[in-house]
This record gives structure tokens, C-alpha cells and sequence, in this order.
């Protein structure tokens, strides 16, 4: 059963890569057409949408019955689970707002793809519940309902993003077109983390170091390392033969594994980067550009509104207050600092100020695209640096 969920995962994966596609080649047509009714693309982008939920679903439901409880129990989970809510956010804003969905659906798939790219860099083996987490109830309100309400909100990344690429212009030396591009070097990041870590392990490759934890005492179990140690864990000491020693060492708030990872992915994503730049002759962001000439900017904006709208109040019930009253079951306390805790209030904090900018400052077009964008990387930063490398009450996530 649990090869059937990762065979339904990898399916559902080359799905949303065929509805890009299909997507791609609808706004390649309405742009010289000049026409923004739906094609036949984009009905077949849609259909292979629904295939790759179906799919997506089907490896949810499958490893829960092999686990025997809600698979967001970890990172693998968490990210897979995350990129199956934000394709069902994007079916269901597709039928409720149709109208230029396409140039969401080209920016939103690729999204959710990447999501389960990164998911697969993560163990994906089924482990017990960390006693936290052994609340089946508040596990399936609190951690569900988030990752609908943060599939939601990435769906306002997406639009936000095809906003800001089709109205500013790429050509102009300013800091806009700049940050665009450090976009999609981050995305490119993800794709190189992936080749990183399944390069290295089928390589074969792992260091164990020693090193000494938060408490001032000597670990019981090494630090595992799956790529060459440029950063190592505090006061570390290499037990492997014939594996490079770290350059420096992390402070035991660290986790200095996972930054390693991230140094890596960081460098090969450059190499990548200025690969691609060298194969185009222009910025990554003149590839998009074209497809979205004939796209309605003031569309792109209502519906990055739209997204919002709805997944906030439903990240807000999930992250915070059934949070809270997890955190009451677990901890003995409602809130603690911790710094999960604290990035999900301002996660919580900063989508609040956007709602109140474009309602009562009308932050419509532009200004409103930039702070979707700045919303989403506020999301990935609590998933992804909060959760890897500062050590906490959550660190198991």
C-alpha cells in the first residue's frame, strides 16, 4: 500500500506537469488570437488538473491507511499535503472565477510541483507519532485546516506573481524586474536541492559527526549528513573515515545539518541560474512575459484578492486557534514563544494588515501583488527555516 501512495504521488506529479503545459499553450493561443474565451487547452489544463487531484487524494487516503493517522505528521507529508491543498484551492477558484484561470493555473501548478519536489528531498518512511502528536482529533482540525488555508494564500502568490511579471517592465534597470529574478532563482533553488539530495544518496554518501546539544552535553545519536559538510553541528567531531571536516561550526540553536543543505542548494542553484541565463541571453522572467501580454492585469489582481479573502480566515482558525487548543493539550499552555508560534501570529499579523491596506487604503494592483508575494516567502520562511534549523518545540515537524 505504501508504494501504491508514492506511485498516486508520482502521477499525480507528471498530471499537474501536463496541465502546465496545456495551460502554457492555451495563453499562447488567446494571446494570437487575441481572445480571452477558454480553448481547448484550457480545458484540457483543467482536466489533468482534476487527474492529478484524484491522484493526489488517492495517495493521501492510501498512506493514511498504512500509517494509521493523518500523513502532515513531517515534512514529507506536511509539503505533499500543502501542494494537494493549494491544487484543490486552484479547482475550486477556477470554477468559481473562471475568467482568466489559465494564467493562474501556469503559475500555481508549477508551484504545487515544486512543493512535492522539495517534499521528496525528506524521509518519506512511516514513523510513529512523537508523543505531541498523538491527538488524532486536534492533529487532523489543526494541521489540515492550515494547509488549506496556506494553499489558499499560495494561490495569491500565484496570481500575484503573473500579476507583477505581465505589468512591470522586465527591461527596466530598476529593483522590480531585480527581485523577479531573485524568484525565480529561488524556485530554480528547490529544483537544485532535489538534485542534490537524491544525486548524493544514490551516491551512497553520509558523515556522522558528534557534536554537543542546546543542554551543554555530548548527543547520544550523531548528526547525519547526506552532502559534503561545509558547516558542522557545535563542538562537532568527524566519526566517518575519508569525509571532508566541516569549515566552520554552527551554535547548538542551529540545526546545522539542514543549513548545510541549504548553503548547497543555494550554490548549485546559482550555477543553474546563470546556466539557463546563458542559454536565453535574457532574463528568466522574458520567457513568462510573452504568455501574459494578453492577460486583463485588473483580472490577475481580483483574483489574488479573491484567494486571500477566503484562506485567510481559514489559516487563521486552523494556524492559531486550533493551535492554541492543541497547544493546551500538549504543552499545558495556549502560547509559549515558541518560534513556530511566534511566525504563525505574524503570518497571521501581516495577511491581517493586507486585508486592511486594500479594503480601507484601496493597496489595489501592484502594491497589493508585491505583498502577496512578500505573504507567500513569510509562509516558506515559518515551513522551512523555522521548522529546519532553529530548534524548538515543533522541530520534530
Amino acid at each position: 500500500m505504501l508504494s501504491l501512495s508514492f506511485n498516486l504521488l508520482l502521477f499525480a506529479f507528471f498530471a499537474y506537469l501536463t496541465a502546465t503545459v496545456f495551460f502554457a499553450f492555451s495563453l499562447s493561443k488567446q494571446r494570437k488570437e487575441e481572445s480571452s474565451s477558454h480553448t481547448k487547452s484550457s480545458k484540457w489544463g483543467i482536466s489533468f488538473v482534476l487527474l492529478g487531484l484524484v491522484l493526489s487524494l488517492g495517495y493521501f487516503f492510501a498512506r493514511w491507511s498504512v500509517s494509521g493517522h493523518a500523513p502532515v505528521s513531517n515534512m514529507f507529508e506536511y509539503m505533499t499535503t500543502l501542494g494537494i491543498a493549494m491544487a484543490l484551492a486552484f479547482t475550486i477558484i477556477y470554477f468559481i472565477y473562471p475568467s482568466r484561470a489559465d494564467v493562474t493555473g501556469l503559475f500555481t501548478m508549477p508551484t504545487v510541483m515544486l512543493l512535492i519536489v522539495y517534499a521528496s528531498t525528506f524521509s518519506t518512511a512511516v514513523a510513529p507519532l512523537v508523543p505531541s502528536l498523538q491527538m488524532p482529533l486536534m492533529l487532523k482540525l489543526h494541521i489540515i485546516t492550515t494547509a488549506i488555508g496556506q494553499g489558499l494564500l499560495a494561490i495569491g502568490f500565484a496570481a500575484g506573481l503573473a500579476f507583477l511579471i505581465r505589468s512591470i517592465d522586465i527591461k527596466e534597470n530598476s529593483w522590480k524586474p531585480r527581485v523577479l529574478e531573485i524568484i525565480m532563482y529561488g524556485l530554480i533553488c528547490v529544483v537544485a536541492n532535489a538534485i542534490l539530495t537524491h544525486g548524493f544518496s544514490a551516491a551512497g554518501y553520509e558523515a556522522q559527526f558528534n557534536y554537543v546539544d542546546q543542554n551543554g552535553q555530548e548527543s547520544q545519536v550523531p548528526m547525519t549528513y547526506n552532502l559534503p559538510a561545509l558547516v558542522g553541528p557545535n563542538e562537532w567531531v568527524n566519526i566517518t573515515e575519508d569525509k571532508m571536516d566541516p569549515l566552520i561550526s554552527m551554535p547548538a540553536i542551529i540545526e546545522a545539518g539542514d543549513l548545510n543543505t541549504l548553503i548547497w542548494s543555494f550554490a548549485l542553484g546559482l550555477v543553474l541560474y546563470w546556466l539557463l541565463r546563458l542559454v536565453i541571453r535574457k532574463r528568466l522572467t522574458h520567457l513568462i512575459q510573452p504568455l501574459l501580454k494578453g492577460t486583463s492585469p485588473s483580472t490577475l489582481d481580483e483574483f489574488s484578492y479573491r484567494a486571500i479573502a477566503i484562506g485567510f480566515p481559514i489559516f487563521a482558525l486552523g494556524g492559531l486557534v486550533f493551535a492554541m487548543i492543541w497547544a493546551e493539550i500538549a504543552w499545558s499552555r495556549f502560547w509559549g514563544w515558541d518560534p513556530k508560534e511566534v511566525w504563525a501570529l505574524i503570518t497571521f499579523l501581516f495577511y491581517a494588515a493586507y486585508l486592511h491596506l486594500r479594503l480601507k487604503m484601496e493597496w489595489h494592483g501592484e502594491k497589493s501583488a508585491w505583498l502577496c508575494v512578500i505573504g507567500f516567502a513569510i509562509i516558506m520562511f515559518n515551513l522551512v527555516i523555522v521548522n529546519l534549523f532553529i530548534v524548538g518545540l515543533h522541530s520534530y515537524a
